[in-house]
């Protein structure tokens, strides 16, 4: 691993408490004589499913080509990134997903795999790639048809057609039902008539639509025989060869962003733009020559939604990437807090390492533990996304299951991005402000996740309505000895096993050893049971203030459900920790050496007692927790850090992060070499005689 050559090897010796209050601790579980994890095994485990796919990616990424420079003139970054995007078509990064017939490879999952770990080397890269394959070209693939694949499919995969995805509006992002762009079949021409008609019906925030892209993928309201069938997909030519505009077509350029700045996101504009009938994307609506519609899928709102559906794996990339992308930031403060040394005791003995102070162990190894529990999400998530797009288990149910987990996932990984490497990049002090060290970088090029392929808060709101329609369907044609019953229980406290995607009262597979896990009544049993009880208890409350809403006016049911919304939002946010835990738990039960199963057991517990501590209040507030059992959680959660803390090292190394990919000087072994270099000069010193007595020294004469 990265770090071997430059972790002391020393053990601990000293049994002194220095100013801060932080015993000098076990640097690695072979010091304190812990069971150890097989690191190797470890990292096979976070790399999943297509973990070979990650390797292939990572193998590539490491040449320099690749990698963002911090500090590049906007429009370099953007001709360098174009530049790197035709050097993962050199290396068949572009391909995976597409079929055998036009280049590809056919593996869904693999695409995607290999897609996240870009963000290693630039996350504009990612993202520009993801325009490119993953909006724009999956478009064409998913929402068209043979005709329109043996047109275009090459030449995007090649990446001699570039290409935006026009869907957002300045004036609707998330509400992609209401956009205002037009398509309006002409019958005597056989043509749609592509219009903007008002200026928040601009397509916005489009990568590829500033300079490179030479068509768009539009949605837009389809209309034809004076009907508006709602939302369609239509390739619409934008540029010349040469790169000039095509009539009717307008575009302005986004300029400089918060980050993402390799990538040329504009907004595009069309001036009664003339396409013929052939680049309707028809897959699921098709219009006539004579503008007769015709759709397999009769209701409407159900064929927006089966469209959307098509695209959902932006959002499992996003999920993916953003826990790759976390991963680094928390490899990179570890790795430095395991080096770097401050404050001692006042009596001119070494420094502490900063992870030996409990403050640093509870800000970080929490994180860490968050962060293994989204290794283990995604996977599953991704697992699920490859059985629906492989066709092996595309089902309707399935495809419904796939959407609402992404819509939980997504957001949960993009804000802990956020909030995790905004503290790593604190619990390294300056150096962690210092571009070089990539934590800057990090947080201003991810910022923009939790907006983008859908708002975090309107996908949890998603979620919420699916677990609400669950929650409903338990009691459909009950009577009411059924429902006094069902009251009844809530009322004696007892949870209510069977609202959302998985059943919450099965069993996780295998839990894992609990033997030194958890104190008595915080075991893994009891974690689950907590998790999953607030969620059940918090739909089961809004189900019940919503129903009113069924007899109310259609303005006072939306009013009725505007004040529960946030609570909404809160219990869907629930599901789907509850489903990263359930994931960990899963992962460690798939576990055959001891010692790993043991620390990663620790590791999950520490996750299960962080997002318990994290909402204590309500539990105390339901009754959920005695006070004296609430007071337990953050005390265990100190014992647990303490535990880990000399695995943490090793728990890093497991993401498998070569130095090409770090690339961060504060994890590369140079602070390891200054603390050292700075203990030999005060060694040399104190045994030449020369040194300079202490003021303190003096007075105490």
């Amino acid at each position: 691993m990265t770090d071997a050559a430059v972790r002391s090897k020393k053990p601990a010796t000293s049994k002194r408490t220095p100013a801060g209050g932080a015993p000098v601790a076990a640097h690695s579980a072979e010091e304190a004589h812990e069971p150890r994890i097989d690191v190797a095994a470890v990292t096979k485990l976070l790399l999943g499913t297509w973990g070979e796919t990650r390797l292939e990616a990572r193998e590539m990424i490491k040449d320099p080509a690749f990698w963002r420079i911090d500090g590049q003139p906007v429009p370099e970054h953007r001709e360098r990134v174009l530049a790197q995007l035709r050097l993962l078509v050199e290396n068949d990064g572009s391909r995976r997903a597409f079929p055998k017939k036009y280049g590809g490879f056919e593996d869904n999952g693999a695409n995607l795999a290999g897609f996240m770990e870009l963000v290693l080397a630039d996350p504009s890269l990612q993202i520009k790639s993801g325009v490119q394959w993953g909006l724009f070209g999956s478009a064409i693939y998913q929402l068209g048809t043979e005709k329109h694949h043996d047109a275009w499919m090459r030449d995007v995969i090649e990446l001699d057609l570039p290409g935006a995805f026009a869907m957002t509006e300045t004036g609707h992002g998330s509400d992609v039902a209401a956009i205002g762009t037009t398509a309006t079949y002409d019958p005597e021409t056989e043509e749609f008539v592509i219009h903007t008609p008002f200026r928040g019906a601009w397509k916005d925030y489009l990568g590829n639509a500033a300079l490179h892209g030479r068509a768009a993928t539009v949605f837009a309201q389809l209309i034809t025989g004076g009907v508006n069938y709602g939302v369609h997909c239509f390739f619409v030519p934008i540029r010349d060869d040469e790169g000039a505009m095509l009539p009717g077509v307008q575009s302005e350029d986004d300029g400089v962003k918060g980050g993402l700045n390799g990538i040329d996101n504009g907004r595009l504009a069309f001036d009664h733009v003339r396409i013929p009938r052939f680049n309707l994307l028809n897959r699921y609506g098709d219009v006539a020559a004579d503008g007769t519609y015709s759709s397999d899928i009769p209701s409407p709102g159900r064929r927006f939604f089966t469209m959307l559906g098509a695209l959902v794996q932006g959002r499992v990339s996003l999920d993916g990437a953003a826990t790759t992308g976390t991963a680094l930031a928390l490899y990179i403060a570890l790795t430095y807090a395991n080096q770097r040394r401050q404050f001692d005791s006042g009596s001119g003995s070494d420094e502490v390492v900063l992870l030996d102070y409990g403050k640093h162990q509870r800000r970080l190894l929490p994180l860490l533990a968050q962060n293994y529990a989204q290794f283990f999400s995604n996977d599953e998530l991704l697992r699920k996304f490859d059985g629906v797009f492989s066709g092996r288990t595309d089902t309707p149910e399935e495809r419904e299951d796939l959407e609402t987990l992404a819509a939980a996932l997504k957001p949960l990984s993009t804000w802990n991005a956020l909030s995790t490497i905004q503290e790593a990049r604190e619990a390294c002090g300056g150096s962690g402000f210092l571009a070089e060290n990539r934590m800057v970088g990090l947080h201003q090029d991810l910022d923009v996740y939790v907006t983008f392929e859908g708002d975090n808060n309107i996908l949890l709101q998603l979620v919420g309505k699916r677990l609400l329609a669950d929650f409903a369907k338990q009691f459909k044609g009950a009577d009411a000895a059924k429902l006094a019953s069902f009251a009844a229980r809530q009322t004696a406290g007892r949870v209510f096993h069977g609202a959302g995607l998985r059943q919450f009262g099965q069993s996780v597979a295998d839990l894992g050893s609990t033997a030194r896990s958890v104190e008595l009544g915080l075991r893994a049993e009891q974690q689950h049971e907590l998790l999953a009880g607030r969620v059940e208890q918090m739909i089961s409350d809004i189900a019940g203030r919503l129903r009113p809403a069924a007899k109310a006016s259609p303005a006072e049911a939306a009013e009725i459900f505007n004040q529960n919304q946030a609570e909404l939002i809160e219990a869907a946010r629930a599901h789907g920790e509850l489903l990263q835990w359930e994931a960990f738990s899963d992962g460690v039960a798939r576990i055959e050496d001891e010692g790993t199963a043991q620390v990663l057991t620790w590791l999950r517990d520490l996750f299960g007692m962080h997002l318990i501590e994290k909402h204590l209040a309500w539990y105390l507030i339901n009754g959920r927790l005695s006070a004296q059992r609430a007071a337990s959680v953050s005390r265990y959660i100190d014992r647990l850090t303490a535990r880990l803390r000399p695995h943490a090292q090793d728990l890093v190394d497991a993401y498998g992060f070569a130095p090409e990919h770090v690339r961060a000087p504060i994890a590369s072994g140079a602070e390891q070499a200054r603390q050292d270099e700075a203990r030999a000069y005060y060694a040399a010193l104190a045994s030449s005689g020369e040194a300079p007595v202490s003021e303190k020294s003096l007075k105490k004469k």
